[in-house]
């Protein structure tokens, strides 16, 4: 008897530790997506230091992870969680939630949090996200990103590289080098947010419907994106 106790007992101690992994994964998955949404007002909020409108406005996908933690001694690191979605012939995908992890070598002291936003800017750069595993490289992948409110001329952000990246820290973006790292599939808050594994492909190609939770997300993106298509107008009737 006591015996069945005992097991009953873990049993239900087990069920309720899983509720409340599930919970907090939940919750947080759903502070991430608000921490993006606060990350992409403020690429509305800074036209003059943030992200160009024609880089904006071409952008296939956006990928935003606030918070990425870059730090080490001598063998630097970099970690963290964020949201994607990419455009489709509907408008923007559901979310698909990511993790950005990778080393990089050289001399550096210190762990700094920054806010990463990477913008895929061509096809072979979508296909290669879809992949559900993307290593960034320098060779044409993966470039530190213009900044300010109109892109340089002299830049080939049009031409060959895949994928801009910049960071944010104390309100200011600046274009950051990400070579090494690596993006994949966050399937932890993927599950916690769609109650179910979704391939990565189906959510980015626009084959899933966004749930509630989301919605600031899509219309902080939607909000941006359409900023920044009406100023790149504005300045090409001048």
């Amino acid at each position: 008897m006591k015996k069945t106790m005992s097991l009953l007992l873990m049993s239900a101690l087990g069920m309720f530790g899983s509720y409340a992994f599930a919970g907090s994964a939940r919750e947080d998955s759903v502070a991430r997506l608000q921490s993006s949404v606060d990350v992409i007002h403020a690429i509305m909020a800074t036209p003059d230091k943030g992200i160009p409108e024609e880089v904006l406005n071409d952008a296939k996908c956006i990928l935003v992870v606030p918070n990425l933690i870059k730090g080490g001694f001598v063998f630097g690191g970099k970690h963290g969680r964020g949201v994607a979605s990419c455009r489709t012939a509907e408008g923007w995908s559901a979310p698909a939630f990511v993790s950005v992890g990778g080393g990089s070598a050289g001399f550096q002291i210190g762990i700094e949090g920054v806010d990463l936003v990477m913008l895929v800017m061509n096809d072979q750069g979508f296909q290669h996200l879809l992949s559900s595993k993307f290593e960034l490289t320098g060779e044409g992948s993966v470039a530190a990103g213009p900044v300010g409110r109109h892109a340089s001329a002299g830049t080939d952000w049009k031409m060959n590289t895949e994928v801009l990246t910049y960071s944010r820290s104390k309100g200011v973006f600046a274009g950051l080098t990400l070579e090494g790292a690596v993006v994949e599939q966050d399937n932890d808050s993927t599950r916690a947010i769609y109650g179910r594994h979704l391939e990565f492909r189906n959510i980015l190609s626009g084959k899933v419907a966004t749930p509630r939770s989301a919605e600031p997300f899509m219309r902080a993106i939607a909000e941006a994106r359409e900023q920044a298509r009406i100023a790149e107008a504005k300045e090409n009737t001048k």
